[in-house]
């Protein structure tokens, strides 16, 4: 049975939006009754006279929207959202499994690090296959090192820098 998409169903979308301006489009849209999540990560900030958590968003520019299509246009009409991030011309559609892999990402705070030989090539697909950020899955862009990697997540115009050893990814098989 083949069923129309009659815009009720939601879909996960990222905004972008005015610079320093993540926190505010996603208080706005909270208050509009619009589901969204703004991954966020706590660093140590040090003044002369203090140090203090202080919370960032964990890709800056960066607010994802769950919405239905016909709340699409209300999105856009928020003050701080500049567009979303298109792929091919339509909005680029996030899958739900990526959501949760930030959600567990933002999670973890301290990680131990274990050194191994184990050599991932740029181009691999590669998910991570233990600890708190299980679950993400994208395109090895760099390796810095043994325990730092740049993964491109699918459907997004970014890339996201992961401190984990080797042995917590693994990847998939080239594809001919």
């Amino acid at each position: 049975m083949i069923t129309k998409n009659t815009g009720n169903q939601k879909q996960w979308h990222v905004v972008y939006t005015r610079s320093r301006a993540e926190k505010k489009v996603n208080d706005e849209l909270t208050y509009q009754n619009i589901e969204c999540y703004l991954p966020l990560q706590k660093k140590l900030r040090q003044w002369k006279d203090r140090k203090k958590w202080v919370e960032f968003p964990l890709m800056s520019g960066y607010c994802f929207v769950k919405i239905t299509r016909l709340e699409y246009e209300k999105v856009l009409q928020s003050a701080n959202v500049v567009c979303y991030v298109t792929f091919e011309g339509k909005a680029a559609v996030i899958p739900e499994y990526q959501i949760e892999a930030l959600r567990k990402t933002t999670k973890q705070y301290d990680f131990e690090v274990i050194v191994t030989t184990e050599k991932f090539e740029p181009g691999q697909t590669v998910e991570v296959i233990a600890g708190p950020m299980i679950g993400l899955r994208g395109e090895l862009v760099k390796a810095r090192g043994k325990n730092k990697f740049i993964i491109r997540l699918d459907q997004l115009k970014s890339a996201v820098a992961i401190e984990i050893p080797a042995e917590h990814l693994t990847a998939f098989p080239v594809e001919m």
